[in-house]
């Protein structure tokens, strides 16, 4: 066994059967490959392999960084005007954090095994990097420290697996029970309120944007301009073809009987009009209009919180021309690209139009996202080295000492540059890919680490507590949930689907909010879970230190 005992080995072992693990699913439930490592670097580490603690610290910096980069544009916005959705991770967080306090003084649970508990019911590994480096900060002997850092990490291990089932189950079974409802049914009454496109037209790979040929026919005499205006600007007029080619459309070209008109819209629009329209055409070979698809951030406060459909009829009859949202980007997930969906401040917007009208709108929206894929290491650095001075910083509060830690101070320092990287683009980058990379490798490393060093001591833990935990976290993920269901339905009047994919967010649970969307059969759930995502992703791990200092306290 001495090979597998090699650290690079052991560390490189647990994330390829980890992932192997994490991929198997029972129903909805995927354990995912993070849970997976954790599982198997527990067995590994029973021979005695460890980490180095500074390659645990540098994945978990670099994990929690890229956590609070990518949120930071997202999170600002819903602080500050998403609380209809975003009130859900705070009833979390207090209904958590009360539910673990309550654990500890029925069964004085320890600092270690109360931070795996809150860590593994709400399904935010980010808390066993913040819990430990605050364990790591007790004023008590190494072999303690150690052991307490052992049993968060089994803890952990077996509350996340009934913990992530637990929530699966109640956003997906229970809770359209408990509300009276068909979830399929109402997401389908929900996207036609957005002004979705019939579910046919989906599920035959009809495209949104479309580009018909017609002949002018009866608008001959009017100009592009008036016809554009008298449909309300829903589609446009591209292409004009006379003669023997197509030239550009303006808004003051006027229109003969004879001209064959390239409309662009969506496809509902499209055909809605064409009866006012002469008889389709083909497109001659060779004269299609060049189409291109940009990436903008969208920044203007004033455009946040609008729809689509409104983000349209305020701009100027030019600035809308030839210019369609094909798709929305939130926290790296895709949601409904409506005309009735709200815009947030962050939102990555895929445009879709010529190049020209791309070109004069983007300014109106934000930035143009730039198209290289290199990461700005300079900033990268700078963010990271930022976040540990600032973790460093502690504040005396009469017998606690409170510090952000090395985890918190990271993920605050990538929040503030995620943010400014929204406003200034061409600053501080890091592309999607490597940030997710970032994010995916930094956490399994880290929680490799942890696995591989707690040894023996897994074994003493689970034969102190035996079935508690298993129940302890099935009720500890349940009941935020449950409370959040009721919060949202009754109090805040938030639609079914929205709602059950709030509570996913509000838990950090991307298996729930796959298996809603699946069981939806749209991504009306998405709408609500972005929200509650970007909040409880960085309110939860903050409650690492919370918790240890909790329970220092309660003993």
């Amino acid at each position: 066994m001495s090979f597998v005992e090699q650290p690079v080995v052991a560390l490189f072992l647990s994330l390829t059967l980890g992932y192997l693990i994490g991929k198997i699913r029972i129903g909805p439930v995927q354990i995912g490959g993070v849970c997976g490592t954790l599982f198997v670097a527990l067995a590994i580490g029973q021979l005695g392999v460890t980490l180095s603690p500074d390659l645990k610290n540098v994945a978990f910096a670099l994990f929690i960084y890229a956590l609070g980069f990518t949120a930071g544009p997202q999170f600002f916005n819903n602080i500050r005007g998403g609380l209809r959705y975003g009130i859900l991770s705070f009833v979390e967080v207090a209904t958590v954090l009360a539910l673990v306090a309550v654990a500890v003084l029925l069964f004085r649970l320890d600092p270690g095994t109360a931070s795996g508990l809150f860590a593994g019911s709400a399904t935010e590994s980010a808390v066993l990097g913040t819990a430990s480096d605050a364990i790591g900060r007790l004023p008590l002997p190494a072999a303690e420290i150690a052991r307490l850092q052992a049993n968060m990490a089994t803890a952990y291990s077996v509350t996340y697996l009934f913990g992530l089932v637990a929530i699966v189950v109640f956003t997906t079974q229970i809770g359209p029970l408990l509300l009276r409802i068909n979830l399929r049914e109402e997401a389908a009454t929900l996207a036609r309120q957005l002004g979705a496109e019939d579910d046919g037209a989906k599920e035959n790979g009809v495209p949104e944007i479309v580009s018909r040929t017609f002949r002018a026919g009866p608008v001959a005499g009017g100009t592009v301009g008036a016809f554009e205006n008298s449909v309300n600007g829903v589609v446009t007029i591209e292409q004009v073809g006379r003669g023997s080619g197509f030239v550009k459309a303006t808004p003051d070209m006027q229109l003969e009987a004879e001209d064959v008109v390239l409309v662009i819209g969506r496809r509902r629009s499209v055909i809605a009009i064409a009866e006012r329209l002469g008889a389709e055409v083909p497109m001659p070979a060779g004269d299609n209009v060049p189409l291109v698809e940009r990436q903008v951030v969208l920044v203007r406060r004033e455009v946040s919180g609008l729809r689509i459909r409104d983000l349209r009829r305020l701009a100027s009859d030019e600035q809308r021309r030839g210019v369609f949202i094909s798709h929305v980007r939130r926290l790296g997930q895709g949601i409904p690209a409506l005309p009735g969906t709200v815009l947030e401040q962050g939102d990555i917007l895929t445009l879709y139009g010529s190049e020209e009208a791309i070109t004069r709108a983007a300014p109106e929206l934000g930035h143009l996202l730039p198209t290289t894929s290199a990461t700005d290491f300079v900033m990268l650095g700078l963010g990271v080295v930022a976040g540990l001075l600032l973790g460093e910083v502690a504040i005396q509060v009469g017998a606690l000492n409170l510090t952000l830690g090395t985890g918190g101070g990271a993920l605050v320092s990538g929040l503030v540059f995620g943010w400014l990287h929204m406003h200034r683009p061409q600053l501080g980058g890091i592309p999607p890919q490597a940030a997710e990379f970032m994010k995916d490798f930094g956490l399994a490393t880290f929680i490799a680490a942890v696995g591989l060093s707690v040894g023996p001591d897994a074994i003493a833990l689970l034969k102190q507590y035996g079935l508690v935990l298993p129940v302890l976290s099935i009720l500890v993920s349940a009941l935020p949930g449950l409370a959040s269901l009721y919060i949202g339905r009754y109090l805040l009047k938030i639609e079914a689907p929205i709602l059950l994919g709030a509570i996913a967010g509000q838990h950090c649970s991307t298996p729930s909010i796959s298996a809603l969307v699946s069981l939806a059969g749209n991504s009306t759930p998405v709408i609500g879970y972005t929200v509650t995502y970007a909040i409880s992703n960085v309110l939860l791990p903050l409650m690492g230190p919370v918790v240890v200092g909790m329970v220092g306290m309660i003993g």
